[in-house]
């Protein structure tokens, strides 16, 4: 089995071949996709584009590039939007310090406010951090938020362990293929399998032999053999447990993609 744990599906990259890519997916054996919103207008999208696959679910929530321009109606129609079948996690959420597309007052109330709404849902979020790597620990360690993973992880195995020690779970991107990734190559040989998820965050951050292109979810296999390659384990046994590990978060069936 191997999970897709973090797509953009439903971004316009994909509007000229959406299905194909979807088919070049399961042909490729990934079993499932979670495909995750960035704002109010995209994860209404993702929850649609959800609803009309099996084997995908959605993650909404607005994306620390976006929280400028969201306000009380868009996180109420998150709220709404929640209830709907397929949504499985709250997310993306978080603090980009890099590229402060939104003022960083905004970001960090914004994800603050986000978390409550995640609590007050029951459903694990998907933590965006670039940059921010001390607050965006210091705000979830005040939340009551234990249930989540950091997506396309960037910090360092200290980093990785407080994540963890919160409850959360470790997302391995394939940035992991890239020579110079020492950092989150040491990450992935460090955190135990248990800990980890697989992603591939497309259409961003394609793996080797990719790198460069358009990502999809096909390509997060690639992904699962740079981590058994450093982990030195069958690329299977990591796709297995990775899998898994995601369905327990995401409170995936294997019996039931409906």
């Amino acid at each position: 089995m191997l999970i897709d744990s973090h797509a953009h599906l439903e971004m316009r990259e994909f509007d000229s071949d959406r299905e194909e890519v979807i088919k070049r997916s399961g042909e490729g054996g990934v079993d499932f996709i979670i495909t995750v919103g960035i704002n109010l207008e995209f994860s209404l999208k993702a929850v649609n584009l959800a609803q009309k696959h099996e084997n995908i679910y959605a993650a909404i929530g607005v994306h620390p590039h976006d929280v400028a321009n969201a306000d009380n109606s868009t996180y109420v129609a998150l709220n709404e939007l929640a209830h709907r079948q397929k949504v499985v996690a709250y997310g993306e959420i978080g603090l980009d310090f890099f590229r402060n597309l939104s003022p960083q007052e905004k970001q960090l109330e914004a994800f603050g406010r986000q978390l409550e709404l995640a609590q007050e849902l029951n459903l694990p979020v998907i933590i965006h951090d670039r940059e921010a790597h001390k607050q965006s620990i210091e705000i979830v360690k005040s939340s009551r938020v234990r249930r989540g993973v950091f997506h396309c992880f960037s910090g360092d195995y200290e980093m990785a362990k407080k994540c963890i020690d919160l409850g959360f779970y470790i997302s391995i991107p394939g940035v992991v293929t890239f020579d110079k990734s020492k950092t989150l190559q040491e990450v992935a040989q460090r955190v135990p399998l248990a800990n980890l998820l697989l992603e591939t965050d497309c259409p961003y951050l394609a793996p080797v032999p990719h790198r460069g292109k358009r990502n999809e979810p096909s390509y997060v296999i690639h992904t699962a053999k740079k981590v058994a390659e450093i982990k030195k384990v069958s690329w299977e046994e990591v796709a297995e447990v990775t899998a898994c590990n995601t369905m327990n978060l995401f409170g995936i069936k294997a019996t039931s993609k409906n």
